[in-house]
């Protein structure tokens, strides 16, 4: 039985805050309500009461004013949520074709009904992947895994040079991506972010052509 099957309560909507959190970097530091609201799209109150929820299983520590973190515990069953999403991603567009955009719901169902034999047996099939297709982490079967860079698009500096990391796994984000033809490892050079929560604008080495990415959008790409 798999970790995030013993614990009691674990439903699909706090299952997707324990895979946000951890994206975002709640393994090693506090994470803000609102990062995790720009990234599930859901209202600040709502994380509120989630994170609320979290707490009191244990599964994460929250300090007002600073965010919210994993536990031990919660950073274990994220883990294996996250491995088992992301290697039915991989298997999804290795094997099978899936455009990224479109992989996310089936993972979504099969990584709930399938055993741990059944994964171990996929994640050698696929050649023990380290990352998913969209660039996230796949922990392996004893949990180890290089962590993710955390910096976001928006965070980057004007005149900064940065490498698209990974992205989010949102389909809305991947359509939109794919729309403005930016890439997993595209060198970025920030020319400069517009006030008021306006866009981001950066030329891309690989094209030479100049874009802007919007403030949203920005916050769910992650640079290095």
């Amino acid at each position: 039985m798999n970790r995030a099957s013993e614990v009691k309560n674990l439903t699909p909507k706090k299952e997707d805050y324990l895979k946000i959190i951890f994206e975002l970097g709640g393994t090693q530091k506090k994470v803000t309500n609102k990062q995790i609201s720009l990234s599930l799209n859901v209202a600040a109150g709502s994380v509120t009461e989630m994170v609320s929820k979290l707490v009191k299983d244990g599964l994460a520590e929250h300090t007002p004013y600073a965010g919210i973190s994993l536990t031990h515990e919660g950073i274990q069953v994220a883990e294996e949520l996250v491995r088992r999403h992301r290697l039915w991603e991989t298997f999804l567009v290795s094997a099978l074709g899936y455009k990224l955009q479109d992989v996310h719901t089936d993972a979504e169902v099969l990584e709930h009904i399938t055993s741990q034999n059944l994964m171990d047996h996929l994640e050698v099939f696929l050649g023990h992947p380290t990352h998913c297709p969209h660039g996230g982490v796949i922990p392996d079967k004893s949990g180890n895994y290089q962590e993710d860079s955390h910096q976001v698009l928006a965070d980057a500096q004007d005149g900064q040079e940065v490498i698209v990391d990974r992205f989010i796994d949102n389909h809305d984000l991947l359509l939109y991506l794919d729309d403005i033809e930016l890439q997993l490892g595209d060198k970025l050079l920030i020319l400069g972010h517009a006030p008021f929560e306006g866009p981001v604008k950066i030329k891309v080495a690989r094209t030479g052509q100049e874009t802007s990415v919007s403030f949203k959008a920005a916050h769910y790409i992650f640079v290095k």
